[in-house]
């Protein structure tokens, strides 16, 4: 009798291997973190000799009279700004400026404790120089930081302690798997006192085996004056292919366009592991996208706060199955 059954058994499985493969989802129009550009090109400039300088990338074709900033704080290692390249290519075409801080000379130098000093300096200096001929004015009253890994520890540091190093009053924050490993130097002992008016947002991925979500937690926990902050949490999603890793290196994401010629261990690491997907269109190009809106006019704040499904979805996978949501702490009611 199986004799009978193999052309059917074939026949199923040969169906089967003809089913379109399971595709993750593409990159949206429309909304927060869509190409919905309003530039088509960038004006990026280097000021990066010193390890406490910075590189400007400004939006070009058409050139604005002014633009809100964006501060991008890469994480230990990250100097070369192709890392993230992708995504701050994203933020400029959409009409910010962002300012890129290097706060290492190289992977060894400065210790740890300098690193927000490093990064005050540099946003201090690149203010006046955009202040002066020829660059897009910065419009500052509603600054954003956003930062990966150790850039998401400085992020907070800048946070709470504006007023000791000197810069603008941060209205945004974006925490993008912050952390330090074992490298506990510069860290402050605790994060409450942060402006009550601060829009802050927190991300860990579930498989972050780097620094895991020990200080994403720690502020989330401390910082009760803000009392519009949320942590959102990423899972993992082996549906289609390729498949959604949530891990500590999703946020990199290379243009080889913005290669400063740095190319040490975190670039190495980078190169091997970038990529750009929905954990980029649905989830950190659209959270940050949504709480800039959100800060400066007040539209998005459903994508950006309040764990509602615009803000947790990653989008659908390309047979209709919805991706893995978010997962999305609030504050405690008081």
């Amino acid at each position: 009798m199986l004799y009978l059954l193999l052309p059917f058994l074939l026949f199923f499985n040969l169906f089967e291997n003809e089913k379109p493969p399971i595709t993750p989802p593409a990159q949206p129009v429309a909304g927060p973190g869509g190409t919905a550009y309003l530039h088509d090109s960038i004006r990026w400039t280097s000021f990066a000799q010193r390890m406490d300088g910075y590189w400007l990338f400004e939006p070009d074709a058409p050139k604005p009279d002014s633009a809100n900033v964006v501060v991008f704080v890469h994480g230990y290692g990250g100097i070369n700004p192709m890392i993230y390249g992708k995504w701050i290519r994203h933020l400029v075409r959409r009409g910010n400026i962002v300012i890129y801080p290097r706060y290492q000379l190289d992977m060894l130098i400065p210790r740890t404790p300098k690193f927000t000093e490093h990064v005050a300096t540099a946003v201090k200096d690149a203010l006046v120089e955009l202040g002066t001929e020829g660059h897009v004015k910065p419009i500052i009253s509603q600054l954003a930081f956003v930062g990966h890994s150790w850039g998401g520890v400085i992020t907070a540091n800048l946070c709470k302690q504006y007023k000791e190093y000197g810069i603008p009053q941060p209205k945004v924050a974006f925490l993008c798997a912050p952390g330090t490993s074992i490298l506990k130097g510069g860290r402050l002992e605790e994060y409450g006192g942060m402006p009550a008016d601060l829009k802050l947002l927190i991300a860990v991925s579930d498989e972050d085996e780097i620094v895991g979500d020990e200080f994403a937690l720690q502020v989330f926990k401390e910082a009760e004056t803000v009392k519009e902050r949320n942590l959102v949490r990423f899972f993992t999603d082996t549906h289609g292919s390729p498949p959604l890793l949530a891990n500590h290196n999703q946020p990199y994401c290379i243009d080889e366009a913005f290669d400063c010629g740095i190319h040490n261990y975190t670039y190495k690491r980078a190169m091997e592991l970038t990529t750009e997907d929905a954990f980029d269109f649905f989830g950190y190009w659209k959270l940050l996208d949504a709480l800039l809106a959100c800060s400066r006019s007040g539209d998005y704040c459903g994508y950006a706060f309040g764990g509602t499904a615009d803000q947790a979805c990653l989008g659908t996978w390309s047979d209709g199955t919805p991706v893995k949501p978010f997962g999305v702490t609030l504050p405690a009611k008081q």
